[in-house]
Formats: C-alpha cells, sequence, structure tokens
C-alpha cells in the first residue's frame, strides 16, 4: 500500500466516523506538501513520523484514538523493525495507537470503541474479541480479512481461512515472525509488534486483561502466524 493509498484510507476512516471533517491546512510549494519536509520527518522519526506528517499536513487525524506520544506507559510508539511493508506497519501503528483501550464496565468484553471493533466482523454480538480487533485492525490498513473482507469473530476462523488461501505460517523451526503478521495461540490472537533481539516476539492483542495490551512472549508459543501482505 502506498502512502498517498493509506492516507486516502485514513481520510475515508475519518468521513465515516466525524461529522464534520476539517478543511486541509495551508500549506506553501504550491498546495503540494513539501517532499523535503516528509523527507526530514522520514529521517527523524521513521515510519511513524512520516505517515503522521503527512496526516497533519492534510489537516487528517483519526478520531478516537491515542496519539503516539499519549500511549500509557509505551512512550511513544515504537519503530517497527524486520521487513515489514508498509501495509504491515500501518497495522503495526493502528495498533499502537489502540493501547489502553479497555473493557467498560470491566468483564463486560465490551465499550464504545469495542464496538467499533465489531463492526470489521461477520455480525458477531457481545463476546470475547480478540478477534474483533485483529479483524478490525486489517479493515482500517486495507487489508480485510475473509474472502468478502467479511472479518471473522472467532480465532479459529481467521486461522482457517488463512490455512486455505495460503496466508498462514504453522510455528516451527522455519516460521520467522514479522511485524504487522497475526499471531495465533489456542482461542487467542494479536498482532506482532516486532521482534526482540532475545528471539521473544512483542505484541499487541485485544481483550488481554480485558483491554488493549503490549506484552512478550517466547516464540514458541504460538500455534503459528498469519501474512497480512
Amino acid at each position: 500500500m502506498s502512502l498517498a493509498a493509506a492516507i486516502a484510507r485514513v481520510e475515508e476512516i475519518q468521513g465515516a466516523l466525524s461529522p464534520r471533517i476539517p478543511e486541509p491546512v495551508q500549506v506553501t510549494n504550491g498546495g503540494a506538501a513539501a517532499p523535503a519536509a516528509l523527507a526530514s520527518a522520514a529521517t527523524a522519526g521513521g515510519f511513524s513520523n512520516l505517515l503522521d506528517g503527512a496526516l497533519a499536513g492534510r489537516g487528517v487525524t483519526i478520531p478516537g484514538v491515542f496519539a503516539p506520544n499519549a500511549l500509557p506507559g509505551a512512550g511513544g510508539a515504537l519503530p517497527v523493525n524486520g521487513g515489514a511493508g508498509f501495509g504491515n506497519q500501518l497495522i503495526v501503528q493502528l495498533a499502537q495507537r489502540e493501547l489502553g483501550q479497555a473493557e467498560f464496565p470491566p468483564g463486560s468484553n465490551d465499550s464504545p470503541r469495542i464496538a467499533e471493533y465489531r463492526t470489521a466482523t461477520a455480525g458477531s454480538g457481545v463476546g470475547p474479541w480478540c478477534a474483533y480487533f485483529t479483524s478490525w485492525l486489517g479493515q482500517q490498513a486495507g487489508m480485510p480479512l475473509g474472502d468478502d473482507g467479511q472479518g471473522f469473530g472467532r480465532v479459529d476462523d481467521v486461522y482457517a481461512w488463512a490455512q486455505r488461501v495460503g496466508r498462514a505460517v504453522p510455528n516451527g523451526p522455519g516460521a520467522v515472525p514479522r511485524p504487522g503478521d497475526l499471531i495465533v495461540w489456542d482461542e487467542h490472537i494479536g498482532i506482532v509488534e516486532q521482534v526482540l533481539p532475545d528471539g521473544r516476539v512483542q505484541t499487541i492483542e485485544g481483550n488481554s486483561s480485558d483491554q488493549v495490551k503490549r506484552n512478550v512472549h517466547e516464540a514458541g508459543s504460538a500455534l503459528g502466524y498469519v501474512r497480512m501482505s
């Protein structure tokens, strides 16, 4: 997915969630974003600054989510490592911005934000929502799950689909997770944020202690991975 396509996708999200879309800010350079400024942002802060700078330059925000520098306990969005393509990086960035979203009331499997995650699945009701979260991330990044982009409410259905279409990577000696991959356990699923130097996998998971939470796991603990791109 190109940067222009990502920006267009975020504008589409904004239009769906917000009653008014702010007018793009005035810019110099004949009304076009300055390539040097974007290049500088990419050099200084990597993908996060490049994406945020490009969106800010167009007056675009994503309603209802955290800014990277406001993530609870995260110290800002982390760099993405390990051969992730643009679409995978976008999934990680979106997941980072959801950190801290929690059930309300606690233990309910629900909240206004979790209800939005459910809309990315095929008519799922209130219930365990880790697969709702990954389906929502895929939808928002323009890489929806399912043959018709319908998303899935059950982990087993996500992995069965991935196996059928050749996106499943069973865990084993040759399995190398990449940022933006889905990581699948028995009845639980999350997103690979990065692979740590010691080989452990850092993840972002919905419905982890009733919230969107960052965790670290041994690589051998997962059943497998789902390639998103």
